[in-house]
């Protein structure tokens, strides 16, 4: 079952642990992710979050795209790339290669617990409550199988999905189902020194797949990985895929614009399904708070390279009020596997 979150409040012992507490996400290059990196500072920022955003950034980000985001009071935290062992694999996509770096962030230990966002992400709702989950697991929301990119996968080509098991089941004679597989793009997990050394020596061992690192995170913490509502990562392909699946969108707390050609600072609405009046309402959602120049923050936030000592001195975004979080929707979750 989904787990039992506590409503969004924070009073007394919890606000004054909120410098314990962070949203983090990742940033590589000189191109234009900066933008949603942006528009996602400015989000939480309207949804009134009490945790700073820290930004992972590659060596080869620009000044000038860091200088962007420490003017919407995000932390700047300077890590190296990792690269996965040396293979023949073919990535689903050509850049999810850079994606390992982000098992940097579980070095980041001056916090008890984070929320990872992606780039592409965007907060409707305060979702501060997450931090108050049990510790000992990693949250995130079920993926879909049933878009091309899974083409290689058994699931995509027997049809069948985790987002409707029902629908096409899984044939018992290629044994029991899959188990189930978080979408990387949303997490919520526990910094720790000893978790990152132990991703790393795995990964030197770990042969990669297509789906890179969020294959690679499946694999390592499937046996603690919790799965929380749709509502907190919708991607946006179950809007034709399962629409069953999908609440109300306007009580969508967290957009993730990860189809091809939904990322609100590219989108012509040329790509497959891009037409669509919803894709159109959540685009003209992110770029309502991209353009609203009164949610920018300036802030004084230094670069701190990983591993120094002055991140630990890092100042957090100021406190704002904290709005109550509306309740789930009644929708039964399949427990997470177990260990055996």
């Amino acid at each position: 079952m989904a787990p039992e979150l506590p409503e969004n409040v924070l009073t007394g012992a919890t606000a004054a642990a909120s410098s314990e507490r962070a949203y983090v996400t990742f940033l590589a290059g000189n191109g234009d992710y900066v933008k949603g990196v942006a528009g996602l500072a400015k989000g939480l920022r309207k949804v009134s979050t009490a945790y700073p955003l820290v930004v992972a950034v590659l060596p080869d980000v620009p000044e000038e795209h860091r200088q962007i985001l420490k003017a919407q009071g995000c932390i700047i935290r300077e890590i190296e790339p990792i690269y996965p062992p040396e293979n023949q694999i073919q990535f689903a996509m050509a850049y999810y290669v850079i994606n390992y770096s982000k098992l940097r962030i579980w070095n980041f230990v001056e916090y008890k617990k984070m929320i990872y966002l992606d780039g592409d992400i965007q907060v409707y709702e305060n979702i501060d409550h997450l931090f108050e989950a049990e510790d000992g697991h990693l949250y995130a929301v079920m993926d879909c199988f049933c878009e091309k990119t899974w083409s290689h996968s058994p699931q995509y080509k027997i049809g069948y999905c985790q987002q409707c098991p029902d629908r096409v089941k899984w044939p018992a004679a290629s044994g029991p189902p899959p188990p189930l597989y978080f979408n990387a793009g949303m997490f919520v997990f526990e910094p720790s020194q000893e978790t990152y050394h132990s991703l790393l020596q795995t990964l030197r061992i770990t042969s990669p797949t297509p789906f890179a690192e969020q294959d690679f995170l499946n694999m390592f913490f499937g046996n603690v990985y919790k799965p929380i509502p749709p509502t907190y990562n919708l991607v946006l392909a179950m809007l034709w895929r399962h629409p069953e699946n999908v609440c109300d969108l306007r009580n969508v707390k967290v957009v993730h614009y990860c189809a091809a050609g939904s990322k609100p600072w590219r989108y012509t609405g040329q790509e497959a399904n891009m037409e669509r009046d919803d894709i159109k309402m959540l685009v003209g959602k992110w770029w309502d708070i991209y353009n609203d120049t009164s949610l920018d923050l300036k802030s004084r936030n230094d670069v701190v390279k990983e591993g120094d000592e002055a991140q630990a001195q890092a100042q957090a975004l100021p406190k704002f009020s904290i709005l109550g979080s509306m309740s789930e929707p009644n929708i039964a979750y399949v427990p997470a596997p177990s260990a055996a």
